[in-house]
């Protein structure tokens, strides 16, 4: 059931799309419009915008585009109602009743789910602070790891006790369905009997909360040497892995200055409850661009705090180069006497750790040093391998000045001249300039013939056609009369007339909405095509606008580009007969209109 037109069109008019982009990317003032680092992919340069008097955001990058909806469905993974949903609520305004519980065609809404949850977080934490069924959490949690009740309750933690099916029961009695529940992997079902199981038992329940407030999954830890040793939900419709981050609810509000970004659940709690409220953890993954780009809304300077082991310090370097990427200032915290932070803070107290982070390193010194320990720089073709690598390192950096500060304490650390170091940067960075020019010479050849158009792969077919329907559809979306002139049918213009079955899908749905009793408005769109093709209409839109003329002439000119390659094509399926009457008839056009010029 498709949501009131009129209603979308009051979220969006009630929505102040710089505000609400604000929340989530630092947005500068660049004449009437506002420019930031793009959330929807990694970049050092701002190319994305936001229009104010138009309510529309774009990414020149990505090509990502749309309306405050279109904004919320990538920023939030969600659905256009859902979308719509989220922007109302933030508005006070009351969904529509007759849509509240048909929020997809098909599938559990992402409302129901956030409703399950919120029961089950209640349900897991009534059994920890129960003495008959909660022991064994409360021992480990407060015995084994030193927690106390205040932090135990500030992080809603819970327990999910062994038995097979007290919160399935439990969920039957408020009204849930097995199928429902095992969309929100609170429930499972046995292969061999088909009945429904709890997902969690015997563990210790980590909610999740997002920064709205939602419990949106839950992560839990055996009690005993079953495996896996954390369990984690898994993708539902409201929730994502690398669209959050354990205790960024708590962390947004304290994490401007910086960010400790840790690896597992209770490192973050033993820092929060030390007073370092801005520690954070991915959820059960390695980090992604994703992750970065949430941490890039909220701070400027990450602080890595992993494990020791090898294994936490093949993270941590995997870790710097995805927050680099975004423009983050990266610094790596070793500790010493400790494998994780929630061992350092209970052998050694907070400040001690306070002080080991006012001594984290750059990137770049945490990885010159695992580059020397393994090197016995005393030998020389071991300095000649430790140098190569260390030189790798450097190269990799974009900044020249950073390049140079990290050249002068590689040369001191190797005792070598800093020019040598300097000469092999250069010709590192010389060999992978060259590969990238070859490589976005490919990307350009294939851009050329519309290769690789996952939105509109009928371009590749028709790249004129394709050319000329963005021309057309450009400003069917930018100017009323145009779309009038059609409905009208004062320029004859139709579904058939497009190639491309995405343009041609564009095409219908703006002419139903401009024949419909609310009009025609771009954010509309947005119920009938997904984000990536929001940005797609987005960017027709942008580049008619940057156009120094759209007039009837042009207009009718696009149009008339379409009609003669349909009448090419109808020719090429004809004779030879006909294949020359074509091109007869295309020379004298051609004759005709040289004569009308002079």
């Amino acid at each position: 059931m498709r949501l009131p037109e009129n209603f979308i069109q009051e979220v969006v008019e009630r929505t102040d799309i710089a505000e609400l982009i604000g929340h989530y990317v630092t947005l500068k003032r660049a004449g009437a419009n506002l420019v930031g680092l793009c959330p929807f992919h990694s970049e050092k340069t701002p190319s994305f915008t936001v229009s104010p008097s138009k309510n529309m955001f774009y990414c020149f990058g990505c090509h990502a585009g749309g309306s405050a909806i279109t904004f919320v469905q990538k920023a939030e993974n969600l659905e256009f109602a859902d979308a719509v949903e989220f922007l109302a609520n933030r508005a006070g305004l009351p969904m529509p009743r007759e849509s509240a519980d048909s929020r997809r065609d098909s599938g559990v809404p992402r409302r129901r789910v956030l409703e399950m949850n919120l029961e089950a977080a209640r349900f897991f934490r009534a059994c920890l602070f129960d003495p008959r069924l909660g022991a064994p959490g409360m021992g480990y949690l407060r015995d084994q790891r030193g927690l106390s009740e205040a932090t135990i309750r500030h992080f809603g933690l819970g327990f999910a006790p062994p038995e097979f099916g007290l919160l399935t029961a439990h969920m039957h009695r408020l009204g849930y369905r097995d199928e429902e529940l095992q969309v929100a992997f609170l429930c499972g079902r046995s292969k061999t009997t088909g009945a429904a199981y709890d997902y969690f038992r015997n563990r210790v329940i980590f909610p999740i909360i997002d920064p709205s407030g939602n419990v949106v999954a839950f992560g839990g830890r055996v009690m005993d040497d079953s495996k896996p040793k954390y369990l984690n939900t898994s993708d539902t419709p409201a929730f994502r892995k690398s669209n959050h981050l354990f205790a960024l609810n708590f962390a947004r509000d304290c994490c401007a200055e910086q960010m400790i970004l840790c690896e597992g659940y209770m490192d973050v709690i033993a820092l929060h409850a030390a007073g370092f409220s801005n520690a954070v953890a991915t959820l059960g993954t390695a980090i992604t661009p994703n992750h970065a780009r949430i941490f890039a809304r909220y701070t400027q300077k990450v602080i890595i705090s992993y494990d020791s082991d090898e294994a936490g310090q093949n993270a941590a370097k995997k870790a710097m180069q995805v927050l680099g990427e975004v423009g983050l200032d990266v610094r790596v915290l070793r500790l010493s006497g400790a494998k994780d932070p929630d061992e350092f803070i209970r052998k050694f107290g907070a400040d001690r750790f306070r002080r080991a982070l006012s001594e984290s390193r750059t990137g770049f010194e945490y990885q010159l040093e695992n580059v020397l320990g393994r090197y016995r720089l005393e030998e020389g073709a071991e300095k000649i391998r430790a140098s190569g690598e260390i030189c790798r390192l450097i190269a990799a950096y974009p900044s020249a000045v950073e390049r140079e500060v990290y050249l002068a304490l590689a040369a001191a650390r190797l005792e070598l001249p800093a020019e040598a170091l300097r000469s092999s940067v250069n010709r590192i960075r010389d060999k992978q300039q060259a590969e990238l020019r070859r490589s976005r010479s490919r990307e350009a050849q294939a851009s050329l013939k519309h290769f690789g158009d996952r939105i509109n792969p009928g371009s590749a077919q028709a790249p004129r056609a394709a050319s000329a329907e963005e021309r057309v559809l450009g400003m069917l979306l930018l100017f009323g009369e145009y779309r009038q002139a059609v409905a009208k049918g004062e320029i004859p213009l139709l579904p058939e007339d497009f190639f491309t079955e995405f343009h041609r899908r564009v095409f219908a749905e703006v002419m139903r909405l401009e024949e419909s009793p609310a009009g025609f408005r771009p954010e509309l769109l947005g119920e009938s095509f997904g984000p990536d093709e929001m940005g797609r209409i987005q960017k027709m839109i942008v580049e008619r606008q940057e156009m120094a003329e759209n007039g009837p002439g042009v207009f009718r000119s696009a149009i008339e580009a379409l009609r003669e390659l349909h009448r090419q094509k109808e020719a090429q399926k004809g004779d030879l007969s006909a294949q020359l009457a074509y091109l007869r008839e295309k020379k004298a056009k051609l004759h005709k209109r040289k004569a009308d010029d002079t």
